[in-house]
């Protein structure tokens, strides 16, 4: 026998001792209770079994809608995807947690002269935060049974249909935008996942949708990326465009971008149940705030690296901010935001050099559009 089989058959003998001194159920409440008390404000327990939607994941990638992120498509993602267990074999359950974040200003609200980010991204990086959380869950799980218990891990890292697990889990449904919605909750919450060996009941999955006729969410993105089988196409949308895609953002996209330099909020703000949306874990830390626009555009490597170290930030690279910050400058319109603009064009970047360029010419653009509008005849 192996070291792994008698690893296996002692976890087994360990949780089936526990058993019997305490019923399953007791097991997944005080579970339940310890993740509250950690800061999970949702959680909820799901089987290893295939996820609902995941036919829907494989048309999605059939349609290239994944754009430049290949990894999703890689023969290992799909298969995990399709079957957790052969992310942890002896998979017997799934708990799923939701975290909140602050919910970001209402829309219109925002500074002019600056930047926008996506809420989730204001403050120190959350996968530090909930990874250790995860650690001591399942050391107290540990703790409970008597013994090692299997386990894995993640927090939108791991190859997971990570909103189809929490709504089979009955933390929400999948809205048009296709965010986890929870009715009390809103939508401002971070999923994680406990992949576990151990037979915890599964919780009654969240079957009732509460979107409605409602379309606010379709109408209102800029990039209109929202498709009608609640799946989006990444290659138009906003938080793709300033964070995944390491090219040149399609020139006729740059327009639509607005002020946004890392991530997107719009279809979030604008649903009717984020209305019920609490402040966020303050375990996240403060917020990052970010410098106007125009300044934001001289940040050199050195600081762009010292100021998001922490930050979800970090992922953009200081080239890709770069070229977001010269494309949300562009979109400005403000012509005393071509001195900067013109000094851009001397950055090392390539990238950065031709999106500060585009930002000039759509300036100069508007204002001379602005000049023939106001001509007297």
């Amino acid at each position: 026998m192996t070291a792994t089989a008698n690893y296996t058959w002692k976890s087994v003998l360990i949780f089936l001792k526990y058993l019997a001194m305490v019923p399953q159920n007791d097991l997944k409440e005080k579970i339940k209770a310890k993740s509250k008390q950690l800061g999970f404000v949702l959680a909820g327990v799901t089987t290893p079994d295939p996820p609902p939607h995941i036919t829907t994941f494989e048309k999605w990638l059939t349609h290239g809608r994944h754009g430049i992120m290949d990894y999703l498509a890689t023969e290992r993602s799909r298969t995990r995807r399709a079957d957790p267990r052969q992310i942890l074999p002896g998979c017997q359950s799934i708990l799923v947690l939701a975290t909140p974040y602050d919910p970001p200003l209402p829309l219109g609200e925002e500074p002019g002269t600056r930047g926008q980010i996506a809420a989730y991204a204001r403050n120190e990086d959350y996968h530090d935060v909930l990874s250790a959380r995860m650690k001591g869950l399942v050391q107290f799980i540990e703790e409970q049974v008597g013994g090692p218990v299997q386990n894995r891990w993640y927090t939108d890292t791991g190859p997971l249909l990570e909103r189809d697990l929490a709504q089979r889990a009955g933390i929400g449904w999948i809205g048009k935008n296709t965010c986890l919605i929870h009715p009390r909750q809103g939508s401002y919450f971070l999923l994680s996942e406990i992949l576990l060996d151990l037979p915890l009941e599964p919780d009654t999955p969240f079957t009732t949708d509460h979107c409605g006729t409602c379309t606010r969410c379709i109408e209102a993105c800029p990039t209109e990326c929202i498709l009608p089988d609640r799946t989006l196409d990444a290659r138009r949308c906003i938080s793709y465009l300033t964070i995944e895609l390491k090219d040149d953002i399609p020139e006729e996209l740059r327009g639509k971008l607005g002020s946004w330099v890392f991530g997107c909020d719009i279809c979030q703000q604008v649903c009717p149940w984020n209305r019920f949306a609490e402040e966020g874990d303050p375990a996240f830390g403060k917020e990052n705030p970010l410098l106007p626009l125009a300044e934001e555009l001289f940040i050199s490597k050195q600081e762009f690296n010292q100021r998001f170290k922490t930050s979800p930030v970090k992922r953009a690279k200081r080239r890709g901010y770069l070229r977001n910050v010269a494309v949300a400058l562009g979109n400005t319109g403000d012509i005393h935001a071509l001195p900067v603009l013109q000094n851009a064009l001397n950055d090392d970047e390539p990238m950065v050099r031709e999106h500060a360029q585009w930002a000039i010419e759509e300036i100069n653009h508007r204002e001379n559009r602005h000049g023939e509008g106001s001509t007297n005849e």
